[in-house]
């Protein structure tokens, strides 16, 4: 039997209790899941690269151990179905939260499935708790000073806000 690999892309900047949640759902479905963190500089990303890849690898550590699915955390700044071939994935995890997100992945899955057509998309609907939260938010509300700590994990509030202090 085939060993199944996830493969759940994202530039996580930075990674919030959405993702958590698309994460702690996609290890039920795979063998080994590998949370590909893009590098994308026309996002202009807060966090640098590397901040980016130890915030998602410190919650990983937690979710891998509690579900005994191994999670790998690894950077990318090639064509996701590129990545996904090196890496061996045979899908392609994406967490949707509205219907404005459908549209996007939509085409993508279109476009993905142009390349490589045995590689499969599979999409996870966001927990109702945390379907209005995006990243961009996230950033505004920490920059503005307001409470996040029900948005994004334990370490990565501090990070936000001292990231924010410093500016």
């Amino acid at each position: 039997m085939t060993k199944l690999i996830g493969l759940y892309p994202g530039t996580f900047d930075p990674l919030t209790m959405g993702h958590v949640d698309i994460v702690e759902r996609a290890v039920k479905l795979v063998d080994e899941l590998v949370i590909g963190v893009a590098i994308n500089r026309d996002k202009g990303p807060l966090f640098t690269l590397e901040e980016r890849v130890t915030m998602v690898e410190q919650e990983m550590a937690r979710i891998s151990k509690a579900s005994g699915v191994p999670i790998k955390v690894a950077p990318f700044e090639i064509l996701l179905m590129q990545f996904a071939e090196e890496i061996e994935a045979n899908i392609i995890i994406r967490g949707l939260r509205a219907v404005s997100d459908f549209e996007y992945e939509y085409q993508m899955v279109g476009m993905n499935q142009a390349l490589n057509d045995d590689i499969e998309t599979v999409f996870l609907m966001a927990d109702a708790r945390y379907q209005s939260i995006a990243s961009r938010l996230v950033k505004e509300i920490a920059r503005l000073g307001g409470g996040i700590d029900s948005f994004v994990p334990s370490h990565v509030a501090m990070q936000l806000k001292a990231k924010f202090a410093r500016q």
